[in-house]
């Protein structure tokens, strides 16, 4: 027996640990089950959603000039055409993450292979696979976020801010980022103000934190309802259910609603029709 042949069965498990310890080669996904997926980060897959939960666009009021743009946006994305990225900011329960899936639903609507893919904040540091994936797929696709936003000592913004408009490929020609967040800059600000104060240039220092909202062509700003707009959020909802209910005791329940919660929002709006709902006996199952 020679010192190969000896050596044979230990240079084997040595093979077979290394092939172990590799990163498994990135799988294809199957893009035609559905129209909408959710990136799974630990088994770099790509769930399907059979049904997405959406808000017709009738029903998001209060928000008609910001709903033209991102649209307007999606429809060129959909149609092969540049766009940006999107970042929708502002007033919780106003609608941002209904309205990023209202307008998948419209363009869809106009032409087909538009995909919607959800990853979640957590998963934000494995986005360069996702899009590696992406590219490759004879669709195209809204990568979506929804409620984005970096705390102290964290570092995966960086991953974002490198694939969203850096590095040297660029996002991928079709994908798109749309995002949600209650924060403009997606950092809070005592992070920001903490960087200006200790830093020996404070202008580079909240430069490198604020550049990543940057990265996004479009900044739709969402604000709190007023109170006409909301009693229109309430109105619409209950015409779309068909709710029997007198308007004066509509408005003054709804505004009564409002106040004990100390504010006026689309989904503040929701809740008090889902109660109305309940207690006349109408099913609000689907939208």
């Amino acid at each position: 027996m020679t010192d190969a042949d000896a050596n044979r069965p230990l240079l084997e498990r040595i093979a077979d640990a290394l092939e172990r310890l590799s990163p498994a080669p990135l799988r294809a996904a199957n893009f035609s089950k559905a129209d909408a997926f959710v990136w799974q980060a630990d088994t770099a897959s790509f769930e399907p959603v059979p049904e997405v939960s959406r808000v017709p666009l009738k029903l998001l009021k209060g928000i008609d000039r910001t709903a033209g743009i991102l649209l307007d946006n999606t429809r060129r994305f959909a149609a092969g055409l540049p766009a940006n990225n999107a970042l929708l900011w502002g007033a919780r329960g106003m609608g941002k993450s209904s309205l990023v899936k209202a307008a998948h639903a419209d363009a869809l609507s106009l032409s087909g292979g538009l995909k919607l893919v959800e990853i979640h904040r957590e998963d934000i540091g494995s986005l360069p696979k996702c899009l590696a994936i992406l590219k490759a797929a004879p669709f195209r696709f809204i990568v979506f976020s929804d409620d984005l936003s970096f705390d102290h000592d964290d570092t995966s913004y960086k991953s974002l801010k490198a694939v969203l408009d850096g590095g040297i490929e660029g996002r991928p020609k079709n994908v798109i980022f749309y995002a949600t967040s209650n924060r403009r800059h997606l950092m809070p600000r005592d992070m920001i103000d903490n960087e200006r104060a200790t830093a020996i240039n404070p202008g580079e220092a909240t430069e490198e934190k604020v550049s990543l909202s940057d990265r996004f062509g479009l900044w739709l700003g969402f604000h709190n309802a007023s109170q006409d707009d909301y009693l229109a959020m309430v109105q619409a909802y209950v015409e779309h259910f068909g709710i029997k209910v007198d308007a004066d005791e509509l408005q003054r329940d709804a505004l009564e609603w409002a106040t004990t919660r100390g504010a006026r929002s689309g989904r503040v709006a929701w809740q008090y029709v889902q109660d109305l709902a309940g207690r006349t006996g109408i099913s609000t199952d689907k939208v």
